[in-house]
């Protein structure tokens, strides 16, 4: 099969097209026929930390979430073949990640990709809604709450609020001038103008305080006794020890890849999408020998949504 991997720790330059076994599911595993798999910042984290991939096999294979159409499913896995099928990836297991023709993920990593999307569509979702539900139960959101959330325009900030005004949790946002119209399409109830001073013009539009942000950077525009997530766990490799939070205010790190397995989330998510309450973000669809300019795309900023490689 076809993958796109790296050997040595880099640029985008490492990346290249490899040929590879492919892989076999075992009891609970769907093997996936990729169409799509979506380039994210991880992957471009991963692909240029020295050491981040240390306990895979080489070619190293990034990609955090994929669609396409079940190929075989194990014994027990609740698919079968021909089911089109999303999922999120963890590239740091031995198997690697989503890019590659072949992928073998537990079947309760996966989700059915609703009616009427395109897979290359659903293959830009999971990994950005999973950690998107993951922030709103980590910091204890509930209907009626209000969120922070910076970078309100790109892929993951859009998910975000999509799936907060889902379950009714208030949402300020920041936007540059021509993102505002589009970041309350997608869900903001307040938009405040992006730049140096946003945390006070949050607390301007909610004088009492947001009840947890997604930015520690921000945390005068929290409530006292409030909360503001992280996406890394404090501890992990490449992060930075962070300074007591005053006014009460609690630091709730997490770790997406602990909430891989969580069926009634994937499902939540695979609902949003079929009704339209959440949408898929595609900045590019690209074949597998320009994932190198994908991910330079990615690097250089700006991008709105997630390159897809094509492998269909």
């Amino acid at each position: 099969m076809r993958a796109v991997g790296f050997t040595e720790h880099g640029g985008p330059e490492v990346l290249a097209v490899v040929e590879l076994p492919e892989p076999e599911p075992g009891p609970g595993e769907i093997r996936v026929r990729v169409h799509g798999a979506a380039v994210n910042p991880a992957d471009t984290l991963l692909r240029s930390l020295p050491g981040a991939m240390v306990s895979t096999a080489r070619p190293h294979l990034l990609g955090m979430d994929l669609a396409g159409v079940v190929d075989e499913a194990g014994p027990g896995a609740p698919f079968a073949a021909g089911d089109r099928v999303m999922s999120v990836v963890l590239p740091v297991r031995h198997a690697g990640g989503a890019y590659a023709e072949y992928v073998v993920v537990p079947a309760e990593w996966a989700v059915a990709v609703p009616a009427g999307i395109a897979l290359h569509e659903a293959a830009t979702v999971p990994m950005n809604a999973l950690t998107a539900l993951a922030a709103i139960e980590t910091m204890e959101l509930k209907e009626g709450d209000i969120a922070g959330v910076t970078g309100a325009a790109g892929a993951f900030g859009g998910s975000f609020l999509q799936l907060a005004a889902a379950r009714g949790i208030r949402t300020v946002a920041d936007a540059a001038p021509q993102d505002e119209g589009p970041v309350r399409d997608l869900g903001a109830t307040w938009t405040v103008p992006r730049g140096p001073e946003v945390a006070a013009r949050m607390r301007e539009a909610v004088p009492d305080g947001v009840d947890a942000l997604l930015d520690g950077a921000l945390l005068g525009a929290v409530r006292d006794g409030g909360a503001y997530a992280g996406l890394r766990k404090l501890g992990e490799p490449g992060t930075k020890p962070l300074p007591p939070a005053p006014r009460g205010i609690s630091y709730r790190g997490f770790g997406v890849h602990d909430w891989f397995g969580r069926t009634d989330l994937m499902a939540e998510i695979a609902a949003a999408l079929g009704a339209g309450r959440l949408s898929p973000r595609v900045a590019g669809i690209v074949p597998p020998e320009q994932a190198p300019r994908a991910h330079a795309a990615l690097e250089a900023g700006g991008t709105r949504g997630r390159y897809v490689l094509d492998f269909s």
